[in-house]
């Protein structure tokens, strides 16, 4: 991506070295980090509550919140969380420009750098769940060590495979900007296990098709993108299909558990995202095929 030219986002914090361990804290224990390893499976790729897993492997309890320093801004020298700050500031002019479009303001989230552990709205983040949103505090949340597993683990270097997850985190904003969240919760809770799986497969597919739009229109408004780049995103998108995920962990899958979607969902909508730069194309609870 030739993001060299573009600004940095005035709305990064940095609490990177600020606290955290080598465990979470919950229910006045730690978690050992093979706990959260079996978290991590279930909640960021498997769609499940992340700190809900926690707390029912730990026995019950909410999340303590563990002190963390004044956040900062990112040092200058810091190559990927300058990067990242530009990625969330490209966005920042995607989705302004697309809520005035609507006749609707946008409201810019933070995105919070980390590492180890951090207090959020959410409960308390750690890094092994992997980016993450939080509603409660319009937060966008990453430890830039998921970065090299994305590479390592999942065969998806390139810088725009990053900004990909970046983005994605931010259509989940959008989500919550425009109430989309909210209704799907409320129906959630209205729901059995199965259908309740299905509107958070529709929730993951639409944040991945309005990444697919953010990419689109920033390459018009800004031509960052380099050949290769949109093939970087869309193997990020195919190796944390649901199915890919389910099959190395388990060694089976199951479609009707799916909460974000299968491989080449997830493909499809973010190219569809990204082929029309339409927010209205990404309305994935009234397709009727996925």
């Amino acid at each position: 991506m030739r993001m060299d030219d573009y600004r940095e986002s005035d709305n990064v914090e940095d609490r990177r070295g600020s606290g955290g361990g080598g465990g979470l804290r919950l229910g006045g224990g730690r978690l050992s980090l093979g706990t959260i390893a079996i978290a991590l499976v279930a909640s960021y790729f498997l769609g499940i509550n992340p700190l809900t897993v926690l707390s029912m492997l730990s026995g019950g309890g909410m999340p303590a919140v563990e002190q963390q320093a004044p956040a900062k801004a990112p040092p200058a020298n810091d190559e990927t969380a300058m990067f990242v700050s530009k990625v969330l500031a490209s966005t920042e002019d995607t989705w302004n420009q697309a809520f005035r479009e609507m006749g609707k303001q946008y409201r810019e989230p933070k995105l919070v750098l980390f590492s180890g552990v951090t207090p959020t709205a959410c409960g308390t983040g750690q890094s092994a769940m992997g980016p993450f949103y939080c509603p409660g505090d319009q937060k966008v949340y990453i430890d830039l060590s998921f970065f090299r597993e994305l590479k390592d683990r999942f065969k998806a270097p390139g810088e725009f495979a990053q900004a990909y997850v970046v983005a994605h985190e931010v259509g989940h904003h959008v989500q919550n900007l425009l109430g989309i969240s909210e209704q799907v919760q409320r129906a959630r809770q209205r729901a059995g296990e199965a259908e309740g799986n299905a509107l958070s497969v529709r929730l993951e597919l639409q944040a991945d098709c309005l990444a697919g739009v953010w990419g689109k229109r920033t390459d018009s408004m800004a031509k960052v993108l380099d050949p290769g780049d949109l093939e970087a995103a869309l193997t990020a998108a195919t190796a944390i299909g649901d199915d890919r995920l389910q099959q190395e962990a388990q060694g089976r899958i199951v479609p009707e558990s799916f909460t974000h979607g299968s491989s080449a969902q997830r493909v499809r909508w973010f190219r569809r995202g990204f082929d029309s730069g339409d927010f209205n194309q990404c309305n994935t609870f009234k397709a009727a095929q996925l």
